[in-house]
Formats: structure tokens, sequence, C-alpha cells
């Protein structure tokens, strides 16, 4: 059950991050292209701006940092105007306290304000390895607690190694859409090929344990190898 929600929690925090790149609610191509490829029209702020960071300051406010990067984001607007408004709506979380990007530098600011190319080669590696290693944990004792599950034995090895396939699938994805942003439709088919395998051995192994056999147990099940 933890497990099961460990996994919805992942799905949430997708939505949260990824699934606002466009600046629209809900998961789309054009958020994984954002996300991977960029969005070269504008800057790294501009998309986080009108992305997932939207909710952190007024439109307003929002506006002035945008036309700033517009602008060519001169250094001498840095003291009057734009200084004080990272110190009041982004430096505390964007202060030299956190992995977050130091905003109360203008360095840090103006490499922000660049065109945006989407996430970095050094990102990428740390996320597939991060991605690589914890998801693969979690498939493995979904797949080991499913294994003692009643169901057909070929079926069952087939949905166990699942998983495991669309999720090299979806990260291998993610270095195919840094560079071709066509290649972000296999984020979306790994992402769903993993999540449906899961779903049917967790709600199938906790049917089993917690459910009277009779309303889970098929000639199905009984007859097949």
């Amino acid at each position: 059950m933890v497990i099961g929600l460990g996994l919805m929690m992942a799905g949430a925090q997708i939505m949260l991050t990824h699934g606002m790149a466009d600046g629209k609610p809900g998961l789309s191509i054009n958020d994984i292209i954002y996300s991977y490829y960029g969005n070269r029209t504008g800057s790294k702020l501009e998309s986080m701006l009108n992305g997932q960071m939207k909710a952190m300051a007024p439109a307003e406010v929002r506006f002035e940092l945008i036309q700033w990067t517009h602008d060519g984001a001169p250094a001498a607007q840095w003291t009057d105007k734009i200084e004080p408004i990272i110190r009041k709506y982004c430096a505390s979380c964007h202060n030299g306290g956190s992995e977050l990007p130091n905003f109360t530098k203008l360095e840090n600011l103006e490499k922000a304000a660049q065109v945006d190319h989407g996430a970095s080669i050094s990102l990428l590696t740390r996320v597939s390895h991060i991605h690589l290693f914890g998801i693969s944990f979690i498939f493995m004792f979904v797949g080991w607690i499913f294994a003692m599950a009643e169901f057909p034995g070929r079926w069952q090895i087939l949905l166990i190694a699942t998983p495991f396939a669309f999720l090299m699938l979806d990260v291998l994805s993610w270095w195919l859409t840094k560079f071709f942003p066509v290649f972000a439709w296999l984020t979306m088919i790994g992402g769903i090929g993993y999540s449906l395998a899961s779903t049917v051995m967790l709600f199938t192994s906790l049917a089993q344990m917690w459910l009277p056999k009779k309303w889970w147990s098929s000639s199905w099940i009984d007859t097949q190898p």
C-alpha cells in the first residue's frame, strides 16, 4: 500500500512540475518538450515564470521580469528594479543556502535569462541515475510481491518485466527529446506503460491479500500455466 501511495505521489509531483511547463495544468507533449528540449522562443526564466513558478508572484511582477529578459537582461536595471523583486518574491528559495540557483546574484539570473535550452546534460545525468536506481527498486518490490499472487505464469512474468522495460524507454526518451523534440511521445508511452503494469500488479496483489478468494478467483486464473 505504501509503495502504491509512493507511485501516486510521484505522479502528482510530475503534474506539479513538468505538468506546468507550458503554463497550463495537466501533462501535455509541450510540457515534455519544454522540460527537456526547452522553449527556445524565450528564456528559462520566462518559461518558469509562466509555468511552475506562476503562483509565486503577481502577474505584474512576472511581467517586469519577463520584460527584463526581452530587453536583454540589462545590468543597469538590476539594483533599482530587478533585485528588489528577486529579494521579495524569489530569494526565500533561490538563495545561497539551497540547491536552487542563487538569484540574489546578477550573474546567475543572467544565465536564466538566456534562451531556454531545456534540461542540461548534468541535470539529465543526475535525474537519470536517481530514477534508474530508485524506481527500479520500487518495481522490484512490486514484482516480488506480485510473483506470489495467483496469476497465469506467462502473463505474470510479462507483467513483472514490463515496468523495467518502460522505465528504460522513459529515461532514454528524455535524452532523445533533449536533442529531437519529436521523441517527446516516447516519454508519454513510457510513463503510461509502467504505470498501467504497476497498477495491475498492485491491485491484484492487494485484492488477493484482503478480499475473499471467490471475489477474484476465476477459471482463467486456475487453468492457465
